[in-house]
């Protein structure tokens, strides 16, 4: 029998914090609920460090990019060509090979008023869905699992493929769950250690969190069994990068090709905070994630999954219109979105490129909201309540 003390019950890191961001809904999966048939899922690749969208999608044909950008333009004959003004980046063979398939919608000009050029700030408003003047301690997906499993007769859940979870997936009630492997999950939480631990209820002192700790423990033991029976049901054929982001879009594909009931997957990819020699680094993390996305998505066609998905990139910000002096690009502020999937309504260049005529202190100024992008998804994909959700009415896009 093991002797407990609150600092070696407080030190055990691995499945204390994964405990802790486990859903008590998680439980439910043991009924051996099914998905249904076109249940739809969403997943969101976040575009860490603040991606460069001038970079990305490029204005070819507007000097003033190019005045701008002497040496770090992307030259008219290299980029990919998306119509009479606008290509992207040459790294990124595979998303245009879907936007030419009709399966990829490009939202430009994207942001939120009075913009943060902190990282950590930036990121904050973009998982909370917040204003820029308010702090919000729960994110939006997390508030989706709030809504979505307050009396539902079936769980739903977000699971992020990273070792800690986002804010964006923190609700008030419910959370996601974060975890890089399904089987160390379940091998960790079937530790002796933490079954002994379970039927000790002495501890030499009190704290607050203990008795949350021991039920949360418990019902992660009992839901990361599940995981891993899901998620070996279906393991891809198909070969996958040997990248962080392409074992994590395996992980991905294969869990979305089971029974569990999963709608929402968070995955981060970067960084991007390309202050110095930017080139380089942008081409190689774009390779990384065109490659990816590209074996991913053809695994859904092949499985009749590609109809049920939608993916949404993201980055915090984009950067500065003009170069530095360093070969980078500097925080700003606008940027652009990829919208992927087999049951888009609108696909293409979805509005204007940015306007590089109408500056603010050197910086894009946006024009579509993020959290119109929010809206779209949380109604017309996920069947939620968007305006509680995201407690206020923004309008909805046509993509879907």
């Amino acid at each position: 029998m093991y002797i407990l003390n609150r600092r070696r019950f407080l030190q055990v890191g691995s499945l204390a914090s994964a405990t802790l961001l486990m859903p008590k809904f998680l439980k439910a999966f043991e009924t051996g609920a099914l998905v249904p048939p076109g249940n739809k899922v969403l997943v969101i690749v976040q575009l860490s460090g603040g991606n460069d969208g001038l970079n990305t999608i490029i204005p070819y044909r507007n000097d003033i990019y190019y005045r701008s950008r002497p040496a770090l333009g992307i030259r008219r004959e290299a980029a990919l060509s998306l119509n009479d003004d606008l290509g992207i980046h040459p790294a990124l063979q595979g998303l245009k090979a879907l936007y030419d398939d009709g399966a990829m919608g490009i939202l430009n000009n994207v942001g939120y008023p009075n913009p943060d050029r902190s990282h950590f700030r930036s990121m904050d408003i973009w998982h909370s869905a917040s204003q820029s003047a308010e702090i919000w301690n729960d994110g939006w997906v997390g508030r989706y699992l709030d809504a979505q499993c307050n009396g539902c007769d079936k769980p739903t859940q977000a699971l992020e493929i990273d070792d800690t979870l986002s804010l964006a997936l923190k609700g008030e009630h419910n959370k996601g769950l974060a975890l890089t492997d399904p089987g160390r999950l379940s091998n960790t939480s079937n530790d002796r250690f933490f079954k002994e631990l379970l039927q000790q209820h002495v501890v030499e002192d009190e704290h607050h969190n203990v008795e949350y700790l021991y039920k949360t423990m418990g019902e992660t033991i009992s839901s990361a069994t599940y995981i891993q029976q899901q998620f070996k049901t279906y393991q891809s054929k198909e070969s996958y990068p040997a990248t962080e982001l392409g074992r994590n879009m395996r992980i991905i594909a294969n869990l979305i090709m089971s029974d569990i009931n999963t709608k929402v997957y968070y995955v981060s990819h970067g960084s991007f905070d390309t202050h110095v020699n930017q080139q380089d680094q942008q081409a190689r993390l774009f390779k990384q994630l065109s490659d990816a996305l590209t074996v991913f998505t053809g695994d859904l066609k092949k499985n009749n999954r590609f109809q049920d998905v939608m993916v949404m990139t993201f980055s915090e910000f984009g950067r500065r219109v003009s170069q530095n002096a360093s070969g980078g690009t500097d925080h700003g502020t606008a940027n652009n979105m990829f919208l992927i999937g087999g049951d888009l309504k609108r696909q293409g260049v979805l509005n204007e490129g940015p306007d590089l005529m109408n500056l603010k202190d050197g910086d894009l100024q946006y024009k579509v909201d993020f959290k119109s992008v929010y809206a779209t998804l949380l109604d017309k994909w996920l069947g939620a309540d968007d305006k509680m959700i995201l407690k206020a009415d923004y309008a909805k896009l046509d993509f879907i």
